[in-house]
């Protein structure tokens, strides 16, 4: 297994390293390591990646607080699966590399390639999936790349044209007063291409709305407010551009007989105030089957006993948290002549014994009183 570097000492800058900075500093490795400057070099190519999964993390705020708090292990138990490809790469990071001497503009062609829209999925688990994990499949509806025209939006054997009215640049100048102000094109809504002769599977928008099926593996873990990130799973790109990502939210069903509290789990036993005044064996339910638990005598209300690693997994630190049986003493609301009777003896006896205490707490003050005229 290879362990990854750490994130800033990547991109060589200081913990509290700002967005001006990292940014700086993310410009200067992937020039070094651009695969145009590098051809056929895969160790550039793996620095490249290597720089650009450092930057999408610590330039994203949430991202950089679950790596600084719990590292790589948290990203991964968050859902971050690191960058994609090179075009994923030129596309989400594309204002760094239009100044790189035309470096990353040879890989787009027409027009530009758009990023497609990440797709949120709630989805609900028991409380056992998200204490072990496990793995389903969703239905999902997203746009999707037309295959009839392979995302041109063009009928076959034609291609899209260039706007007459913006020239091919998406945008038109006109003057207000002493300033030009640029706006998108009316006409090609900023793409600089027209369509003549549209697809009839996609009336010449490159994509169809599809239903698909989407395997997910859900670590054991997972609590109510986890999300995970399907890398790619979202809609397709236009013009070429990679597909968003597919973001499934977490919400955990509540137990019978558990309840959670972060990696520990809680289960409240109940007990008759006879069992706890002379002790007892009892059987205590766990997550995969159950323990015997001795209870001494004299246990009290809200007494604590804890079963090491009996919880749940842990994303963060790996391990299992413990279960905390607490006891809950009953008090009987209905009693038979004879069991009344037994307590009253019962209670007659503890009274006989406070009375007795009293006595001898009295007794004592009184002799100590008398020693000290």
């Amino acid at each position: 297994m290879t362990t990854k570097r750490d994130y800033y000492e990547i991109l060589g800058v200081a913990r509290e390293a700002d967005d001006a900075e990292l940014k700086k500093a993310y410009r200067k490795l992937a020039l070094k390591y651009h695969p145009d400057k590098n051809p056929g070099d895969k160790e550039s190519e793996e620095q490249f990646k290597e720089a650009a999964e450092a930057y999408e993390v610590l330039r994203d705020p949430h991202k950089r607080e679950i790596y600084n708090q719990y590292g790589h292990q948290g990203l991964e138990g968050s859902g971050f699966s690191g960058v994609g490809g090179f075009d994923d790469i030129f596309s989400n990071f594309g204002d760094i590399f239009e100044n790189f001497f035309g470096f990353g503009q040879g890989r787009r062609s027409g027009r530009r390639g758009r990023k497609g829209a990440d797709l949120r999925y709630d989805m609900s688990l028991s409380f056992m999936e998200a204490a072990f994990g496990t793995e389903t499949e969703i239905d999902i509806e997203k746009m999707e790349e037309c295959s009839q025209c392979s995302g041109s939006g063009c009928m076959e054997g034609t291609s899209p044209e260039t706007c007459t009215q913006c020239r091919g640049t998406g945008q038109v100048s006109r003057s207000q007063g002493f300033f030009t102000v640029r706006t998108t094109c009316n006409v090609c809504h900023g793409t600089g291409k027209i369509i003549s002769d549209p697809c009839r599977g996609c009336k010449g928008a490159g994509q169809i709305l599809a239903e698909k099926k989407v395997s997910v593996k859900i670590p054991g873990g997972v609590d109510t407010g986890s999300r995970l990130r399907l890398t790619g799973e979202g809609e397709s790109g236009l013009y070429g551009g990679p597909p968003g990502d597919l973001y499934v939210f977490i919400n955990v069903e509540p137990h019978d007989l558990f309840e959670r509290n972060n990696t520990d789990i809680i289960y409240r036993m109940e007990i008759s105030f006879i069992q706890a005044a002379i002790g007892c064996e009892v059987e205590i339910p766990t997550l995969v089957g159950t323990k015997k638990l001795n209870i001494p005598k004299g246990t009290q209300y809200g007494h604590v006993f804890r079963f090491k690693g009996e919880g749940i997994a842990s994303l963060k630190y790996g391990g299992r948290g413990d279960e905390l049986v607490e006891i809950i003493i009953k008090t009987p609301k209905s009693l038979n002549k004879k069991q009344e009777s037994l307590l009253r003896e019962f209670e007659k006896l503890e009274s006989g014994k406070l009375t007795r205490k009293l006595k001898d707490i009295f007794k004592g003050g009184y002799k100590k009183a008398a020693k000290g005229k």
